[in-house]
């Protein structure tokens, strides 16, 4: 768990609640089915529009790295990939073999049986880092779903707005309709730059930020099993690997 998000996102909630309060609109003025349907389902479907069926999935299955980011220890990595280097050197690349299914990660669990079944090492960094970088754009495009979904929220909040001081204008000869109807026109905009400014912009940033780490750890993995298969020195891969290391 990401403790550092869960704060962030319970102080964004406390921040936007007390705030009304304090200023005086009350904890009633943020509730509007309203502007909810107008900038919440309006912001889904103009992201609908927007992207393909397979990239939404994959944003919707991501979207829970904000609070549980996918975590690899690079120390027990890095330890890992020089223990298979020196049982490489050893026993061969066939000592490495018992290994393979032991391994959760499909990309490491790829790499390492090229590298048991002898491949030529720069064979495996190609179809390894063909891999790597196909992930990467796939769950970088995830990540800017909520990127447009942020864009969008703060316009259809904006449009919110302007419908409910049409509504206003309708009621121009009942003067005691007009405060509310003014309030509640100024609610949809609230929804849609709260929605954009504390909620779907920085996960956007943070995802993106993830997905890059990834990237980071998978490099780090393709420098390791060409090393092995290159029969290095164990010293030398864990010279070269604690580079990626901060």
């Amino acid at each position: 768990m990401d403790r550092l998000s869960v704060i962030g996102a319970i102080l964004a909630v406390v921040a936007l609640l007390v705030g009304s309060v304090l200023k005086g609109a009350g904890l009633s003025a943020l509730w509007s089915p309203a502007a909810f349907v107008i900038v919440i389902c309006g912001t889904v479907a103009a992201i609908l529009l927007q992207t393909p069926a397979a990239t939404f999935k994959r944003a919707m299955k991501i979207a829970r790295w904000v609070f549980r980011p996918p975590s690899q220890d690079r120390h027990a990595l890095i330890a890992r990939l020089v223990g298979w280097s020196t049982v490489a050197r050893k026993q061969g690349l066939l000592g490495l073999e018992a290994e393979v299914q032991a391994q959760q990660d499909p990309f490491l669990r790829k790499g390492l049986q090229m590298v048991v079944d002898g491949v030529e090492p720069e064979a495996i960094r190609q179809m390894l880092e063909i891999d790597m970088h196909g992930q990467s754009s796939r769950d970088l495009a995830a990540a800017k779903v909520f990127e447009g979904m942020g864009i969008y929220s703060p316009t259809l909040g904006i449009i919110g707005a302007v419908l409910g001081l049409i509504a206003v204008m309708k009621n121009l000869a009942d003067p005691s309709k007009l405060g509310h109807g003014i309030a509640a026109a100024f609610t949809a905009t609230i929804y849609g730059i709260g929605a954009a400014n504390l909620a779907l912009l920085p996960m956007a940033s943070k995802l993106k930020g993830l997905v890059h780490h990834q990237t980071e750890e998978r490099e780090m993995i393709v420098e390791g099993l060409i090393a092995i298969a290159q029969g290095e020195n164990p010293r030398n891969i864990e010279a070269r690997l604690n580079g990626y290391v901060h």
